[in-house]
């Protein structure tokens, strides 16, 4: 049984769909959107960590990325890839197989062509990582996608 079944998420928490991509590699996964509020989130399952049973960097950066990009997009109002020109992640402290991880969303700004995005991985009331975007905001409809529809 995997740990998603296990144990209730959170309010709010709805499945991430599957088919976009490497993001597929974060599942199972699952997201939350309230009004501007933006977070993800997963159950750190054994595909999830490194050989040490902590989570591995690369799943915290990627769920830092798509938080960060969601967050941009949500600020816009709009539904559309956002490609990443830099993406910052401090890591702060480890978290473990079975532990809840959240991304959140903490403070966006949109300019004409960047969305800038902050915010912090937590596990419970620790802070796992922090990370800051920056995300270029095309002006054509080359890159939107329908999976980037938030939920509702």
């Amino acid at each position: 049984m995997s740990l998603d079944t296990e144990h209730p998420l959170p309010e709010g928490y709805e499945s991430l769909q599957t088919g976009l991509g490497y993001t597929d590699t974060l599942q199972p996964c699952f997201r939350r959107i309230v009004g501007s509020e933006v977070s993800f989130g997963l159950w750190v399952d054994k595909q999830h960590s490194n050989s040490m049973g902590i989570c591995h960097g690369g799943v915290l950066m990627t769920l830092a990325d798509i938080t960060a990009a969601t967050g941009v997009n949500v600020a816009r109002g709009v539904h559309a890839g956002t490609p990443t020109i830099n993406l910052s992640v401090d890591f702060i402290a480890s978290a473990r197989q079975g532990d809840w991880i959240e991304a959140r969303v903490e403070s966006v700004s949109v300019r004409r062509r960047f969305g800038f995005c902050s915010g912090n991985i937590v596990c419970g009331d620790k802070r796992i990582a922090r990370f800051n975007g920056t995300f270029y905001i095309p002006d054509h409809d080359g890159l939107k996608a329908t999976w980037a529809q938030p939920p509702g």
